[in-house]
């Protein structure tokens, strides 16, 4: 395990001009924990992007908005038999961006009856190591609005082009954080919100403005989203009266149903992706 100090050295300086001050201290310490939770790891296909569809879909790229000025283009992918509107979901790479693997990973949720759009919040860029998703998920961190302006483009372009009739979010890890902020963004527009192992918050006046449901996947073992951070904001949620379910692996690692990644395993993640495809059936396709 790398130290903490050494991390955020190598994370701060040089990577994208941002400066420093422009990140708060918690997002400081997320991004140091996420560079040790991903030290040794490669973006190669887990058994997650491996894992065939259960049906045939086609895939193409799409240019779905501009963020400021600029056209962004992410991988819409839908069921090949597919026939009327199909319920939407935005799904939402790792810190290594949108690569093979979460193209694929979209693919085997499309084939669940799901026209998905999988968004670009680096701009076309992905990475391979570790220092390189580091300076990626910096500059993102350090300036949030193009991801936003981003996030409600793709949120525009499934109701507007493809007239989805519902739509969700989804994401991994750095995904699963914007998950959660795509639902802030849009709280009373997206339908329901699926987490894997994304930072959460415990803001009651935040969390007061969802109106979706939430599905949460996370692990015990998890260095970049603690245990104590998902309860605290479970308890709120559900003081809130917010319909929210969470799922704890215990035994599991961050990172555990990466399409991407080396810490794949297998009985959290496929249970988890069980809870998945049972909740976005019950709330986007019914």
């Amino acid at each position: 395990m790398f130290p903490r100090c050494l991390i955020l050295i190598a994370l701060l300086a040089g990577c994208s001009g941002q400066p420093e001050s422009s990140l708060s201290a918690a997002e400081r310490d997320t991004l140091a924990r996420t560079a040790e939770a991903h030290a040794h790891d490669t973006p190669v296909p887990s058994p997650a992007a491996a894992t065939p569809p259960v049906a045939a879909v086609t895939g193409t790229t799409v240019s779905y908005g501009t963020v400021s000025g600029t056209p962004i283009q992410g991988y819409l992918v839908k069921p090949r038999k597919a026939r009327g509107r199909l319920p939407g979901l935005i799904v939402i790479h790792e810190w290594w961006g949108l690569n093979d693997n979460v193209r694929d990973e979209a693919a085997r949720l499309a084939a669940e009856g799901y026209v998905v759009l999988a968004v670009d919040l680096y701009g076309g860029r992905t990475a391979s190591q570790p220092p390189d998703a580091m300076k990626l998920i910096q500059q993102l961190t350090a300036n949030p609005a193009p991801a936003e302006e981003n996030l409600r483009a793709a949120y525009a372009y499934l109701d507007k082009v493809e007239k989805a009739p519902r739509i969700g979010t989804l994401g991994w890890c750095l995904g699963g954080r914007w998950s959660l902020r795509s639902a802030l963004l849009l709280p009373d527009q997206v339908d329901a919100t699926v987490i894997y192992y994304g930072t959460v918050k415990a803001d009651e006046a935040e969390l007061a403005r969802l109106q979706m449901p939430i599905l949460g996947l996370f692990a015990s073992k998890d260095r970049v989203v603690p245990a104590a951070t998902v309860t605290a904001f479970e308890v709120t949620m559900q003081r809130l009266g917010k319909d929210v379910e969470i799922h704890m692996y215990e035994g599991a690692d961050h990172g555990f149903a990466n399409p991407s990644g080396t810490v794949y395993q297998a009985a959290a993640a496929e249970d988890a992706w069980r809870r998945t495809t049972a909740f976005l059936d019950e709330h986007l396709a019914r």
